[in-house]
């Protein structure tokens, strides 16, 4: 059974890697690279570091990436390290076919910066969910997540590619590709943070009222959610209520609340947002 088990995962990684890598090298390859955007990144460090110094691009990339993967092999350990070389194989093979057989798109540079960085959030949010990075400033974000784990991942990621970025608009002093390349950042970091939050967010109904018993009835029978009664006092005049307590999606929220005031119109209602929510009807 562990084998069995250990074999689908591998084999979930490796379908991960395959989307992710081909999803980051569709935004470079169509929409970054031909509108001269430089999303942060090794690349743009590496680049704007050759450009006062006799070492290459490439041999920049390379002394950056080998610190980032010798962390990662002490931290992570021997597989994931793997799957992040194999992201990195992919991604320049992608990347290099697409912009063969695809033409990149140049006809408006705010639109290529603001789908370049859905595309690449897309691919580094897959990418993430398994602990995996296409190497350079997303391994660097996926180990300051061990550090820091109540930074959302697409919020390290942000504080990277944008600490790059100023340092490359400061050595080529082209204010106009920094601010394209920011547009890029942001998106992509809120793209990364929906999917490691939960995009479809779950709203929490709190419901102070006398009729208890007959609200939760309603909600069970027409929603199919669950309720929580508690007991509840009125702070003023001391009179005992119930609270009821429920998880609904945002799709049937007017539902919901409809719902509630029929059953009950002097009810007291307030709903609180939940960007993660485990168990059943949602995440396992």
């Amino acid at each position: 059974m562990k084998t069995k088990t250990s074999g689908k995962t591998l084999a979930l990684d490796l379908v991960f890697v395959l989307l992710g890598s081909l999803s980051v090298a569709f935004a470079v390859a169509v929409f970054t690279v031909p509108n001269d955007i430089a999303p942060g990144g090794v690349s743009g460090m590496a680049t704007a570091l050759a450009a006062f110094s006799p070492i290459s691009v490439g041999v920049w990339m390379l002394l950056l990436n080998v610190p980032l993967l010798l962390a990662a092999l002490h931290l992570q350990g021997l597989r994931p390290l793997l799957m992040t070389l194999l992201a990195t194989v992919l991604l320049s093979a992608f990347i290099d076919g697409i912009a063969l057989l695809t033409p990149g798109y140049t006809n408006n540079p705010l639109l290529a910066a603001f789908f370049g960085g859905v595309f690449s959030g897309l691919g580094v949010g897959l990418l993430f969910l398994r602990g995996i990075s296409t190497g350079g400033t997303d391994l660097a974000a996926l180990l300051l997540k061990r550090a820091l784990p109540n930074l959302p991942s697409g919020t390290l990621l942000l504080l990277i590619d944008a600490a790059v970025v100023v340092f490359a608009m400061c050595v080529f002093r082209d204010v106009e590709v920094a601010l394209y390349s920011s547009v890029t950042i942001w998106v992509s970091s809120k793209v990364i943070d929906a999917m490691a939050q939960g995009v479809d967010y779950a709203k929490v109904i709190y419901t102070v009222t006398d009729r208890g018993e007959e609200v939760s009835r309603a909600i069970n029978a027409h929603t199919e959610r669950g309720t929580t009664l508690l007991p509840a006092q009125g702070g003023y005049t001391g009179a005992s209520k119930q609270m009821v307590v429920t998880v609904t999606r945002r799709s049937v929220l007017s539902q919901t609340l409809r719902l509630i005031r029929d059953t009950d119109p002097a009810a007291f209602i307030f709903v609180m947002d939940s960007t993660e929510v485990h168990g059943e009807g949602f995440k396992e």
